[in-house]
């Protein structure tokens, strides 16, 4: 042991100190991101409510649809269509839909339509949709939103995600996807945790932020303008391609705390996995220098807080001295504790629902961290050795940005 411990100490004690240091830096993102939201979510934006379109992919029945699609037909909106889209007309989720639209047929509501797109050839199944869609847009409509099936938004979503667009000079408003377990179960919260590092990058610098597909509104004139149908061809993410094209315009995209989403879901051990490394090979495809600061970071604290475990152990067992070793992982689990805290309680606030509120969500969040992070370290390196992902039932190889194969489908599996 006592060979080892020199060469491994000193190596072990410069990647903590950068693993310190990236913790002091996430802790202060992490404020900043619960500042932005209370500042936000006291703010109040001037009328604005044009006509509006709103898109809804559909592909399949996710958990709690029923109740999602009811969520996004109540919106407090003075005046917005509907325009749901599939790619086949015997899709079970249209079930659901005509449902809502017979619902709604002997009280106010908003406009419907159902557009089918056929399948797709040369993109994602969902870009391919959009695509198709935007051109049946009611001639009046003046933004258009997109909102996806997983999402249950609240009554004023609409609203909210559509007033700072008064502003010529913002690009685009998005919000942002928050799981809440239904149930519980480990596999659930930690994708809660997962994600939910994901949706603390969003905050007050509307230059770096981006677009969540699942919750996002821009102006017609500014997309056809910037003729983001065009460079949706030949992608599977149609939120990174909006992205790109607003950055490379240089326009702002505004985060909304007010929509900040939430999906009341569940998943297994198989479907988190599927999940994450999915988008994370999706990252790689389309923005791979946030896959590659992935890779890195997740590999520093990785080697740090679970090797220190290790070591910490081991000199345990052999008698030798292990204060410092154990005080320094403390310290970094410490801060990534303090960042979760801060996040879960500040989206507490834009989503009214008590699960966030309680003792078992919290204490998900600030233990199971570490484990979020490991689990993002196997998604980079999955990412690095394939470009295949299965979404929705359609098997897909990420060529590159701009090129998109389908490898196969599985209608069964709707």
């Amino acid at each position: 042991m006592s060979s080892l411990s020199v060469p491994i100490l000193p190596l072990f004690y410069f990647l903590a100190a950068i693993a310190i240091w990236l913790g002091v830096v996430s802790l202060r993102g992490g404020l900043r991101f619960a500042r932005y939201l209370h500042a936000e979510l006291g703010r109040e934006y001037p009328p604005f409510t044009p006509f509006v379109s709103v898109f809804v992919p559909c592909r399949g029945l996710d958990e709690g649809l029923r109740e999602n699609i009811r969520a996004i037909c109540e919106q407090d909106y003075p005046s917005f269509e509907i325009v749901f889209l599939a790619d086949h007309p015997d899709d079970p989720a249209l079930t659901i839909v005509f449902e809502a639209r017979r619902s709604f047929t002997d009280q106010s509501g908003p406009a419907m339509q159902i557009v089918i797109s056929g399948p797709a050839t040369d993109s994602g199944q969902k870009v391919h949709n959009l695509r198709f869609a935007v051109g049946h847009a009611d001639p009046l409509s003046e933004v258009f939103v997109f909102v996806d099936t997983d999402a249950r938004p609240a009554i004023t979503w609409l609203r909210s995600l559509v007033a700072p667009l008064r502003e010529e000079s913002i690009g685009a408003t998005t919000g942002y996807r928050w799981f809440v377990p239904v149930n519980g179960g480990l596999a659930s919260h930690l994708r809660s945790v997962w994600n939910s590092s994901i949706a603390s990058a969003l905050g007050a610098a509307e230059k770096k932020n981006f677009c969540w597909g699942g919750s996002t509104a821009i102006r017609r004139a500014t997309f056809e303008r910037l003729k983001v149908t065009e460079r949706w061809r030949g992608t599977v993410s149609d939120d990174f391609a909006m992205t790109s094209v607003l950055h490379d315009a240089e326009l702002p995209i505004k985060f909304v705390p007010q929509c900040l989403t939430p999906s009341f879901e569940d998943c297994s051990w198989r479907e988190l996995m599927e999940f994450t490394i999915r988008q994370m090979k999706i990252t790689r495809a389309y923005a791979a220098h946030l896959w590659k600061g992935v890779l890195f970071g997740s590999a520093i604290f990785v080697l740090v807080f679970f090797g220190g475990i290790t070591l910490v152990s081991a000199r345990v067992l052999s008698g030798s001295s292990f204060a410092t070793l154990l005080l320094l992982l403390l310290a970094i689990f410490a801060l990534g504790s303090m960042k979760a805290h801060l996040r879960v309680r500040a989206v507490a606030l834009a989503i009214p629902d008590a699960g966030l509120r309680g003792f078992g969500t919290t204490l998900a969040h600030i233990t199971l961290w570490p484990f979020a992070s490991l689990l993002y370290l196997y998604n980079a390196l999955a990412a690095a050795l394939s470009r295949r992902i299965t979404w929705r039932g359609i098997t897909y190889e990420l060529k590159s940005a701009g090129e998109t194969v389908i490898i196969r489908r599985e209608y069964d599996e709707l």
